[in-house]
């Protein structure tokens, strides 16, 4: 669940008092609404509710031959708000009714995410042994304060009838940020197990209980892999190994909002061991280091020619996650060195050998404790050159190891060492690194604001002042995040100022530009933005904004389509309302992209519309079935749909299998979407497609299952297109110069609505050996579920074309490519009994 008052104060008190006035009203049930399920737009595939705003899926299960989801529902209107469980039900995952609403918001409470347990062996005792009953464990938003518990309703009517507990809360730690929990019977400890997120600590917690009603902390996991927004809506299971049920792994799903691989929502997932207290997750099976010479990997079972002293770092590397510490992640390979080996009681020094400094930059990636090597108990590490420390970093008290660049050109020639520092034995007392790799490839610096003024950036307004600030300004909140000592922060007279910082012209001549960002978030699509923009003819290409938070964020843009190209990058503050000023810092090109932690997270899905994802409960085939809201935070309030706003994603079943010498999630729609098949099916003979083609295919229709097999050439991409028509086209191609699947919706329609919706996402994709990309793509009105390589690889993306436009194309550009085979069923809607 979204909890849309985290960080904006003045937000946070007007949702409190409009929802306490709204908790007054009757509302009205969602099953009760009149529609033809053809409005422009409705999706004919994927369940939507008949009006009103829907978001996270809720509480998933099957029960007595019914599935029943309940979803986060605003029973008052089109946009986010009063949140209740809506309900649906269906005898077979495709064909949905609407049911009245499960559990409504009232005066004190609104009803956030949860899950759905039959106790079937009456533990809480709302039902008989007889008749066992379905609980809810939902979190319960107090609309008083804002505090957020985990509260209980049942029912002992198969789910018509809710009745919320009267002894509720059963589980609050006095928190705004604690929320969205599943539970299920844990047959291995004979209790119930909650995984519940700690969503601004980008933490997991994990609690068990005998009835759903008196809860013992058993651990947290995190933070880990992706934590560039908040922590939701959790989910642990377990799941054979390449089908075999004597090789079994646990896998957590957490959800982040924003922090996705498009820099959106998205769920994410770790693959592990769960010993019924601690879930563990596996370390990087495979690790691909920076182009360079390698000094050390720690891949083996010693730490070779470098000398130790201490005990803090043993006598070689760790596999990953030590006994008693958090989660470890972002390190490459298996190994590395982490000197938690007997917890924080330890010290010592781990030191290189002497090396040439024969490249101009040496990266790595760091851990652990923050304590500088200026302190008098350092953890860091450093670079000494003639007996002297010349460049030294530390960890930020965090087990995720983020990668650091130390650039050398005034050292050329001379003898170094690295040398790893551990002499604290307080909290965070240790240190994690790995991959010590010289390079010859460095960034190129458009700004680092250390000077004392913006040099040759121009500036209107007052809201920048005349140079860089040093750091967190008068009146402000603490900011964080920023490299050095100086950055854009346009809180220089509080929010009452506004103003531009522009950039002077610079040639595009590296793939991709980082920087940091943070403060208000009013997208450029506003009347009155705090963005960052990439300006190129004159035209803005790029842009993004703070989270209403002063801990400035990475961001990483991929400007690999502008190679060439003169462009500006122009810093926006228009707004003078709560969170009006931005800040940013640390603007530079780079020819490879950053190892950060979203490109080393795991995502379920690489599209832009799949979020809250959740497996149903007790599903009786036996198989893992999710589902998750195809829809986005980013731009998720304005799409173009009356009187309902949005869909969740087709049910897919997940397995585990071996990749690349790992377990992995695959995905693919449940076998019961095949029953919408018409009958009608497309075809197309292997197929030349020539450079710069697009050969239209027989096939036509809003409504398709499409699977096809196409086969690199000599294109630099190629692909399908689908609901093209009247210019519009949305394209599923493969890039080979950069090795990814992709889906571009930038003509896909109506994108006014803005929020950077037109687009362009990638995935990373290998081809198989033989060149072929296997694709199937489901279509729908208004969005297209891709899975590739046979659901090694997902994309989601909403599409609001023309109804008119519903043709299919195969294509190329740059060289040729072929299609090798091709089918297209025709599908039925799922409306269509009604």
């Amino acid at each position: 669940m979204r909890d849309r008052t985290v960080t904006h104060h003045r937000s946070k008190r007007l949702l409190a008092l409009s929802a306490a006035v709204l908790g007054l009203a009757v509302l009205a049930p969602s099953a009760g609404a009149q529609t033809s399920y053809t409005e422009t737009y409705r999706p004919q595939l994927h369940f939507s509710p008949a009006q009103n705003w829907m978001n996270d899926p809720n509480g998933p299960i099957w029960y007595k031959g019914t599935y029943h989801l309940f979803f986060q529902y605003n029973p008052s209107g089109n946009t986010w708000g009063n949140m209740s469980w809506g309900h649906a039900t269906s005898p077979d995952l495709v064909h949905w009714t609407e049911q009245p609403i499960a559990l409504p918001q009232d005066a004190n409470e609104m009803v956030f995410s949860g899950g759905v347990v039959l106790d079937k062996n009456n533990t809480t005792g709302f039902g008989t042994s007889t008749n066992p009953p379905l609980v809810a464990i939902y979190t319960s938003y107090r609309k008083s304060d804002g505090v957020q518990a985990q509260s209980l309703a049942y029912s002992t009517d198969g789910g018509t009838t809710w009745t919320k507990y009267a002894g509720s809360p059963v589980l609050n730690i006095g928190s705004q940020n604690f929320r969205d929990p599943k539970v299920f019977w844990n047959a291995q400890t004979n209790s119930w197990l909650m995984t519940v997120a700690l969503s601004a600590d980008h933490k997991v917690s994990f609690y068990s209980s005998p009835n759903l009603k008196t809860w013992t902390k058993l651990s947290d996991f995190g933070p880990a892999g992706a934590t560039g927004g908040l922590w939701e809506c959790p989910d642990l299971f377990q799941l054979p190994v390449d089908g075999d049920p004597a090789h079994t792994k646990w896998v957590l799903v957490v959800n982040i909002n924003p922090g996705g691989p498009q820099n959106t929502s998205a769920a994410q997932y770790f693959v592990g061991d769960f010993d019924g207290t601690t879930f563990t997750p596996d370390g990087p099976a495979t690790s691909t280091p920076p182009t360079g010479t390698v000094l050390a990997d720690f891949e083996g079972s010693t730490y070779g020619s470098w000398a130790t002293t201490g005990a803090a770092f043993g006598t070689g590397p760790t596999q990953g996650t030590l006994p008693g510490q958090q989660s470890v992640s972002g390190y490459l390979g298996k190994g590395l060195v982490n000197s938690f080996l007997q917890g924080d009681s330890t010290t010592g020094t781990l030191t290189s050998p002497t090396f040439t400094v024969d490249k101009p930059y040496l990266n790595f990636l760091v851990g652990g404790g923050n304590h500088p090597n200026s302190q008098a108990n350092p953890t860091a590490v450093n670079l000494v050159v003639d007996g002297a420390v010349v460049r030294t970093t530390t960890g930020k008290d965090n087990e995720a190891l983020d990668p650091v660049q130390w650039d050398l050109h005034d050292l050329a020639g001379k003898q170094a060492r690295i040398q790893i520092v551990d002499q604290n034995t307080g909290g965070w007392g240790h240190i994690n690194a790995d991959q010590f790799t010289l390079t010859d490839q460095g960034p190129n610096v458009l700004a680092d604001f250390e000077g004392s003024t913006y040099g040759s950036w121009a500036t209107t307004g007052a809201a920048f002042g005349t140079g860089p600030a040093q750091g967190t300004l008068a009146n402000q909140n603490q900011v964080t995040g920023y490299l050095g000592k100086g950055l854009v922060n346009s809180f220089l007279q509080g929010d009452s100022t506004t103003g531009t910082l522009t950039s002077p012209t610079f040639t595009v001549d590296k793939p991709y530009l980082n920087f940091l960002v943070g403060g208000g978030n009013h997208s450029n699509s506003q009347a009155n933005p705090t963005a960052v923009n990439l300006v190129v003819d004159g035209a803005v290409v790029r842009t993004t904004t703070g989270k209403d938070n002063e801990a400035l964020d990475p961001v990483q843009w991929d400007l690999r389509s502008l190679a060439g190209k003169q462009a500006r990058i122009q810093i926006v503050d228009q707004n003078t309302g709560g969170w009006g000023h931005i800040n940013a810092d640390q603007f530079t090109l780079t020819d490879t992209p950053a190892q950060n932690q979203a490109s080393n997270a795991h995502w379920m899905d690489y599209g832009a519309d799949f979020y809250a994802a959740t497996s149903f409960n007790d599903e009786p085939a036996g198989r893992r079935v999710v589902i998750g809201w195809m829809n986005n935070w980013q731009y998720g309030g304005n799409i173009p749909t009356s009187p309902w706003r949005s869909a969740d994603s087709l049910p897919r079943e997940l397995s585990l299998q071996t990749i690349n010498g790992a377990p992995q999630l695959v995905q693919v729609p449940v076998k019961e979407l095949e029953q919408l098949r018409t009958g009608t099916v497309s075809t197309a003979p292997t197929t030349a497609i020539a450079a710069g083609a697009d050969i239209p295919l027989s096939t036509q229709g809003a409504l398709l299952d499409i699977t096809a097999t196409l086969r690199a050439g000599t294109a630099n991409d190629f692909g399908l297109k689908v609901h093209t028509g009247g210019g519009q086209e949305t394209r599923i191609g493969y890039d080979t110069t950069t090795g990814e699947l992709y889906i571009d919706r930038t003509r896909s329609g109506d994108s006014s609505f803005g929020g950077n919706f037109a687009a362009v996402h990638r995935a990373p994709l290998s081809l198989d050996t033989d060149g072929k990309l296997q694709l199937r793509v489901v279509v729908d009105t208004s969005s297209v579920e891709v899975y590739a390589a046979d659901g090694r690889v997902v994309m989601t993306d909403q599409i609001f074309p023309n109804p008119a436009n519903n043709g299919v194309s195969a294509y190329a550009t740059g060289g040729t490519a072929s299609l090798d085979a091709f089918s297209a069923q025709k599908l039925k809607s799922i409306w269509a009994d009604r």
